[in-house]
């Protein structure tokens, strides 16, 4: 594989780690967002609590498959 093709897949790891960094900061919007909700409705605490881990699961699966090809593209394919 050519300097080209090295750089390229530098540049695709390099892309799919961002999914980590924006995966932490989608997480923290969300936690600060829920945390106003139950301030407004201290009622409905256990359910924005179970909807708030529910979507930082899914949140935090994408970063994990963004790290699995961030290391598939730098370990295999080169």
């Amino acid at each position: 594989m050519g300097d080209i093709g090295r750089g390229l897949i530098a540049v695709g790891a390099g892309l799919a780690v961002m999914t980590g960094m924006m995966t932490g900061a989608g997480q923290g919007y969300a936690a600060g967002k829920a945390v106003e909700a139950v301030a407004r409705n201290p009622e409905a605490e256990n359910k924005i609590r179970s909807m708030l881990i529910l979507g930082c699961a899914i949140a935090e699966t994408c970063a994990i498959y963004g790290m699995l090809i961030a290391f598939l593209l730098m370990f295999v394919f080169q």
